[in-house]
């Protein structure tokens, strides 16, 4: 397959990378942190999230074709993790544990569906979902530093984490079975009530670790999101609790995925060694809601995989897609001339919050937190064409993330953006809106050709990647769309769009034996108010009682 013959991609230039890497907050009040700060704070206390200093750019990241997915991680950790702080040998054991949790033996295995189309499957960690990639990692880091932390310490003296974090479903029962039955951590994963799969929510509220707290919260995705951003937020809270983060929010999420960029990318010159060729340029097409997914991919076209566009692929939940059409980042619009009955024009529910409830539930957000990182860089290359240094290229950067998030907090949106900024966004990026309907249809249609089963998310991937073919041309360039989760796991959408197809069983086609019998089993979850002051009165008297062995 030859490489794509359009217009070069010119990506920004990297800043001087150095052995030790430090990082810094998109809205530049908080810098020169090391990785482990940046991992167990998650959150940076101007409110910013944390990036690094400089991206790195192997030169000989060719080398790497031929290595093991926990081999490829070590070397793409390691140019982020300075061996002072995890010496080479620990961090090879962090990741070989973390990986060998996995049902696939490539961890993450690549899947030709048609023509210049394959599929990575993400989903062969422990809780059928692409976020046990990242969130098997950070748990064991959590582990290690804190273990570090309390060596010869004893009774209150110890160094307790509490871990908070917001689930549209699948970062919930990741983080959970990574952080299960660990020492010196409390968990605290709030979700929507209502507004997740019953699998998913089975998958939380059955594990019963002492350690381990589900909170319901009355709300949307969005309002548990800015629970969790208020309790980092508060002083008080943060000196009593030790808050760290497990969401997208957290460094070391991105971090780790981006490790699946690259193996999918030799994974496919393997599959396709008379077609395809290292060097050559491909498209990965990425269900996205809260952008963390795709920011690695970012990183990795910023450290030299060779990516000739990332496709964001977005349900009807499309903040995201209107921002790449108009530069304008809106949390509210009215879709459609007119809504009747409560229906929106397109037949999906409206609410008064602005979120749609869709067939991808995972997706359904409204303000999409990793962005901030991607608006970061892309003011930082904006501020470059001034000329000035470096020192105040990232000032500057960061003064204008902070204004761009402040009216988005009091206004609801920013923007336009520059228009330098905008096509400094179109470079990379390419952007797709996929109806419920569109995703019953492409659900149906590559069962009905090739008997696979998609889940919703992945569903969506896929559509945007047919569409890009389409634009690019046949046998152009190839696309590489992420499967974020197992089908069981939204049996509801599987089954509606299958349902009556000749061959179809779900038990029998889709059920893992590990799912089997979950939502009978014990349950422990409390209903909270979206109210994070009564959240964070409640998490730290948890705590309390952990601490005192009364859990």
């Amino acid at each position: 397959m030859a490489t794509n013959g359009t217009e070069k991609n010119e990506s920004p230039p990297d800043t001087t990378h150095t052995p030790s890497q430090r990082y810094l907050s998109t809205r530049g009040e908080d810098e020169g942190f090391s990785f482990e700060e940046v991992v167990l704070k998650g959150l940076a206390s101007d409110g910013g999230l944390y990036i690094p200093e400089a991206i790195p750019k192997p030169t000989s990241w060719e080398s790497w074709k031929d290595l093991s997915f926990p081999q490829l991680a070590y070397e793409i950790l390691s140019l982020y993790i300075s061996p002072s702080e995890i010496p080479a040998d620990d961090l090879r054991a962090i990741i070989d544990r973390s990986y060998s949790t996995f049902r696939a033996p490539e961890t993450t295995p690549l899947v030709h569906l048609h023509d210049n189309l394959y599929l990575l499957e993400l989903f062969h960690g422990p809780t059928f979902a692409f976020k046990d990639v990242a969130l098997q990692f950070l748990g064991n880091l959590f582990e290690y530093f804190l273990v570090r932390k309390n060596e010869g310490r004893t009774g209150r003296d110890r160094h307790h984490l509490t871990v908070v974090g917001a689930t549209s479903g699948d970062t919930g029962s990741a983080a959970i079975y990574g952080l299960r039955g660990k020492k010196d951590v409390s968990v605290f994963i709030l979700h929507p009530k209502g507004r997740v799969s019953p699998i998913q929510e089975a998958q939380m509220t059955t594990v019963l670790d002492a350690n381990v707290h589900n909170l319901a919260v009355s709300g949307t995705f969005d309002d548990c999101q800015d629970i969790v951003k208020a309790l980092f937020a508060d002083k008080d809270a943060n000196e009593s609790l030790n808050l760290g983060a497990v969401n997208s929010i957290n460094w070391a999420r991105i971090l780790a995925q981006i490790v699946y960029y690259f193996h999918s990318y030799f994974s496919l010159a393997k599959q396709s060694s008379s077609t395809f060729k290292i060097g050559d340029k491909v498209r990965f097409a990425v269900p996205t809601g809260n952008f963390g997914d795709i920011l690695a991919g970012y990183f990795a076209l910023r450290m030299g995989l060779p990516v000739d566009k990332l496709v964001i692929s977005t349900n009807e939940n499309d903040i995201l897609d209107r921002f790449w059409k108009s530069g304008k980042y809106e949390k509210k619009v009215v879709r459609g001339p007119e809504a009747v009955g409560g229906l929106a024009v397109d037949g999906a529910m409206a609410h008064p919050d602005g979120v749609k409830e869709t067939l991808s539930p995972a997706m359904d957000i409204l303000v999409s937190s990793n962005f901030e990182r991607l608006l970061w860089f892309l003011a930082y290359e904006f501020a470059e064409s001034v000329g000035m240094d470096d020192y105040w290229n990232k000032k500057q950067a960061s003064q204008e993330v902070a204004k761009w998030l402040k009216e988005l907090k009091e206004t609801g949106s920013f923007g336009p953006v520059y228009q330098d900024v905008l096509k400094a966004a179109k470079r990379d990026f390419e952007s797709e809106r996929v109806t419920d309907a569109q995703t019953i249809e492409t659900i149906q249609d590559l069962y009905n050709k090739i008997g696979y089963i998609l889940d919703p998310h992945s569903s969506v991937g896929v559509t945007a990647a047919n569409r890009s073919i389409q634009r690019t041309g046949p046998g152009a360039v190839a696309h590489i769309s992420l499967s974020t989760a197992h089908p069981a796991k939204f049996s509801g959408a599987v089954d509606q769009a299958l349902r009556g197809l000749e061959g179809f069983d779900f038990e029998k086609k889709v059920l893992p034996a590990e799912f089997v019998g979950l939502e009978k089993r014990e349950r422990r979850v409390t209903d909270v108010e979206n109210d994070w002051a009564k959240v964070r009165e409640l998490v730290k008297k948890q705590v309390e009682q952990e601490l005192r062995g009364e859990s």
